[in-house]
């Protein structure tokens, strides 16, 4: 219950309260819970009160919204394992067989719009790059979305890429030619942001839901960039596993 003598702010026993109620399945996954106006009545709160810990709730990825019909709890999903994660995980040019990747867009961008891109492959100027966006699922049938990767390889080294990618091309047939090219080294950032409206429709979350973020830089023998990529990975159904050896 709710106690206002409490030195415990109100809204944060209503959010305990919840997701106790929630994992002793008083509330079960994707049911609908009482409404702001039914809570108020419960527990003599204020809506102010209410909203904060619905607001902190549907952030954190226990409940979520749909407009018109009310609020519901999140379904738990199936959780993945990512076992022996490293930096060709999510790569292109790594992947035996690329075109099979679940692509949802392909397209030739101006180095300039992403931040750093000039950057990472060392370019004084602006130049072309195919830019890959493609979906990880966990289940194809159902829908279960764990990460959105978005890849970035200059066109100047693979000026085909892009046409090869739709004509289902093997990596063999990509990097043929290209020995000097094929990616031998990696480099690898990990740091935890939140969905945005530009993500949540993708990986099926709800704004301000955690995303584990890696942004990978794939090097060749020489210590040339020959790709960069950018993975989102859900918090809330997967996890990575790093196994190393000394």
């Amino acid at each position: 219950m709710i106690n206002k003598f409490s030195s415990i702010p109100l809204y944060l026993q209503l959010k305990d309260l919840i997701i106790k109620k929630i994992e002793n399945n008083e509330f079960p996954a994707n049911s609908q819970i009482p409404s702001e106006q039914d809570l108020c009545q419960m527990y003599d709160i204020s809506r102010p009160t209410v909203r904060q810990a619905i607001s902190e709730l549907t952030n954190s990825g226990y409940l979520y919204k749909e407009k018109g019909k009310g609020t519901f709890v999140y379904g738990r999903k199936n959780v993945i394992d990512i076992k022996d994660y490293s930096g060709f995980t999510d790569s292109i040019l790594d992947c035996q067989t690329p075109a099979e990747k679940n692509i949802i867009e392909l397209k030739e961008i101006d180095s300039s719009l992403i931040n750093q891109l000039n950057e990472i492959f060392n370019y004084n100027s602006n130049m072309p790059i195919a830019e890959i966006t493609y979906l990880s699922f966990i289940n194809n049938e159902r829908n279960e979305v764990y990460s959105l990767n978005k890849s970035y390889i200059p066109l100047s080294l693979f000026p085909d890429i892009i046409s090869q990618l739709k004509d289902g091309k093997s990596s063999i047939d990509i990097l043929r030619g290209k020995y000097p090219l094929i990616p031998d080294k990696s480099r690898s950032i990990l740091e935890i942001v939140f969905a945005d409206q530009n993500d949540s429709p993708l990986l099926r979350v709800q704004p301000g839901q955690p995303l584990i973020k890696l942004q990978n830089t794939l090097f060749s023998k020489s210590g040339q960039p020959v790709e960069y990529i950018i993975s989102k990975y859900r918090a809330d159904n997967c996890r990575l596993l790093f196994e190393n050896s000394k």
